[in-house]
């Protein structure tokens, strides 16, 4: 008879869990990062990107040497393309974004995803969404429109606005990346993807941070900077990739996505914890509104525009 560790370490909701978990930390760890000490968003986020580069080679490595599948030289194209657009632009504009705007409203913003991967293979099919995913998208940016306005109330200035327009570009970017792997996570695999795409999109920050940062002040950082960039490869970069593949080996996509829907409630009330950011009655409606149109995409979609599940991505992996 198995121990109940053991049974644990065999449970796909467990890994379910910390994906969504680690996911949801990472908004924390930058907004701990720039509490910590003076860093702009490209030196953390290169920093956050070249502790995770061996990682991602490493899961690229692991995963390649268990798949038939040769890439082919437009295959390198499309993943270098894919890293540009999902990991480096999308993490760019999130990063940016988390200047200005709160860790709770940042992942709602995130969340809404989904709606965008709709409308682009929408547009892509030449089919409009039905009635019911319509009203789905109305629920969620109802939602959202909630939260902005509490937080806009809660700040009283135009930072708000900057920066919900960097993570809305973020979302779009990572709705696009969404998009682009369709060829190629069949035939290549969701794992070996987010490793190869991962290892792209670092060479992209760390080639961006030598053109325009200041490499030479980075051993003056603060400890706790490198800190939290560390934790946030490892936590809320490289290893929810790795558990949300466990978790979708022993589930299924569907109910480790089920899982998933944690995340964003996770991210508001740890930065209410850790962070101090305000949790009003307002807030939570609006994020119960997002949750819920979000999940109400899924079930009845045409399958040529069906949205994503909103944890269990064709990378499983999240900006």
């Amino acid at each position: 008879m198995q121990s109940p560790l053991t049974r644990l370490f065999h449970d796909g909701r467990f890994y379910a869990f910390l994906a969504a978990a680690g996911a949801s930390m990472k908004a924390i760890f930058v907004k701990l990062a720039y509490a910590a000490g003076p860093v702009d968003p490209v030196t953390l986020l290169a920093m956050r990107m070249g502790i995770a580069l061996p990682f991602f080679i490493w899961m690229a490595w692991i995963s390649g040497r268990k798949s038939s599948s040769a890439l082919s030289g437009p295959d390198l194209m499309r993943i270098a393309a894919l890293g540009f657009v999902g990991y480096y632009l999308s993490s760019l504009f999130d990063f940016y974004g988390l200047v200005h705007i709160t860790a709770g409203l940042e992942r709602m913003i995130l969340y809404l995803y989904p709606t965008m991967v709709l409308l682009m293979q929408a547009w892509l099919v030449r089919r409009a969404p039905d009635r019911r995913a319509w009203s789905a998208m109305a629920i969620c940016y109802a939602g959202l429109a909630i939260a902005f306005a509490h937080d806009l109330q809660q700040e009283q200035g135009g930072n708000v606005v900057v920066g919900a327009a960097w993570v809305f570009a973020c979302a779009v970017s990572y709705a696009l990346y969404y998009v682009g792997t369709g060829r190629l996570v069949g035939r290549i695999g969701s794992t070996r993807l987010a490793g190869l795409a991962g290892s792209a999109s670092a060479l992209f920050v760390l080639a961006h941070f030598l053109l325009v940062g200041e490499p030479r002040a980075l051993p003056d950082l603060p400890p706790d900077v490198w800190l939290h960039a560390g934790l946030m490869a490892l936590l809320s970069t490289v290893l929810p990739v790795w558990w949300l593949a466990l978790a979708i080996q022993r589930l299924g996509a569907a109910q480790a996505a089920g899982i998933g829907t944690l995340g964003p409630v996770m991210t508001v009330f740890a930065a209410w914890l850790l962070l101090g950011e305000s949790l009003s009655v307002l807030q939570l409606c609006g994020l119960a509104l997002v949750l819920f149109g979000v999940m109400r995409l899924k079930p009845s979609q045409p399958k040529a525009v069906s949205a994503p599940a909103p944890a269990a991505s064709a990378a499983g992996r999240r900006p």
